[in-house]
């Protein structure tokens, strides 16, 4: 039997609810079924706005693109990400401006974040990989970029059901934050992301921006240059059944984090980042390993998927830029996700931790 590294959980609650919907003679636009899940989006998270777009890296641009980011400007991107993040300020014209991040949490680092700042910055993009916050508090950076009067959005795509210590969710601190809903995420609607902000104003901006900029739904009004970046309620009906299971997913997620590092906690060379597991959830189990080729190999020979973790983004061939970032390059060379998957039984993480051993023995 196969263990995959990650593999989506959809049941029969999700495919009901699309085949009643599809019955009910909607249109499969967004409309009510759209509204619903933003509602549920902004209560779960705190956030007084919710708005829901076609993936995580058009939310993400949309974020840049309301917060005034143009094309010359220069936005603050951990060296360690998905390419998204840097991706969403380069469609704008602006330049990512790669920043290294913190050996703990592998958010962030403040001080380099500091130092990299021009003229020219117009945003931070912070992201909270893998659900954990910088051990340099949300706060630290809200206070950067109120003194420098830059835009901090949180790149949260990956923080679902993860709060900073003071209880806010993470994501809904900044000025907007971002979330994904692709496969591999906590919750999935195929494709999807949002955008989260206690901003009206830019709720609104948000709004027509990703409506073509009209004046309001189904008028040819338009106000402003925008964009078709609408979701469907076909997803969106998927949506609303995955967050009925979420609470379920967080926990299990960390009782997956723990009996990993239960298992492996003697092998000297596999080493976990921090996770504060009161306030934060792994999405994917991530770690450190030695000889990571040979050991995926391995796995691999026993039916056991794994991944890479992220390359340092300048030093990927879509950017190419010189840059001493050693904690984003350790991460390249040895970083590593293990079976993370919410529906994986505690005999399959046993057996990957197994093999893990035996390969290190």
């Amino acid at each position: 039997m196969t263990i995959p590294q990650m593999e989506p959980w959809l049941g029969e609650e999700e495919a009901a609810a699309v085949n009643d919907y599809m019955r009910s003679g909607g249109w499969l636009m967004e409309h009510d079924k759209t509204r619903k899940f933003e509602s549920i989006i902004a209560d779960y998270t705190g956030a007084t706005h919710c708005i829901v777009t076609v993936n995580g890296t058009v939310s993400l641009t949309l974020a840049a693109l309301a917060c005034d980011v143009k094309a010359g400007d220069e936005v603050i991107v951990p060296n360690y990400t998905m390419i998204a993040t840097a991706n969403a300020a380069s469609l704008l014209g602006a330049r990512p401006v790669f920043v290294d991040v913190e050996p703990e949490t592998l958010c962030l680092d403040i001080n380099q974040t500091e130092a990299a700042l021009t003229t020219k910055t117009r945003a931070i993009m912070l992201v909270t990989a893998n659900g954990r916050y910088p051990k340099a508090g949300i706060e630290a950076f809200v206070d950067l970029a109120d003194r420098y009067g830059l835009a901090l959005i949180e790149d949260a795509a990956q923080s679902l059901g993860s709060h900073y210590p003071d209880g806010r969710h993470i994501g809904s601190v900044g000025k907007v934050g971002s979330f994904s809903f692709s496969v591999p995420k906590v919750i999935t609607t195929g494709q999807g992301g949002c955008l989260i902000t206690h901003d009206g104003e830019l709720a609104e901006r948000l709004r027509k921006l990703k409506d073509f900029g009209r004046a309001s739904g189904g008028s040819d009004i338009h106000q402003s240059i925008g964009y078709n970046f609408k979701f469907t309620d076909l997803q969106a009906c998927v949506g609303i059944e995955q967050m009925k299971k979420l609470d379920w997913r967080i926990e299990r997620k960390k009782e997956i984090l723990l009996k990993y590092h239960q298992a492996l906690h003697a092998v000297g060379s596999v080493k976990f980042f921090e996770q504060d597991l009161v306030n934060t959830t792994p999405w994917f189990i991530d770690i450190l390993c030695e000889r990571r080729s040979d050991l995926q190999e391995h796995l691999k020979q026993r039916g056991i998927g794994t991944r890479a973790m992220y390359p340092p983004v300048n030093k990927q061939e879509a950017y190419q830029r010189v840059g001493d970032h050693p904690v984003s390059e350790l991460v390249g060379r040895q970083g590593l996700w293990l079976p993370s998957s919410s529906q994986l039984t505690d005999q399959q993480i046993k057996t990957v931790c197994d093999a893990i051993a035996e390969f290190y023995s």
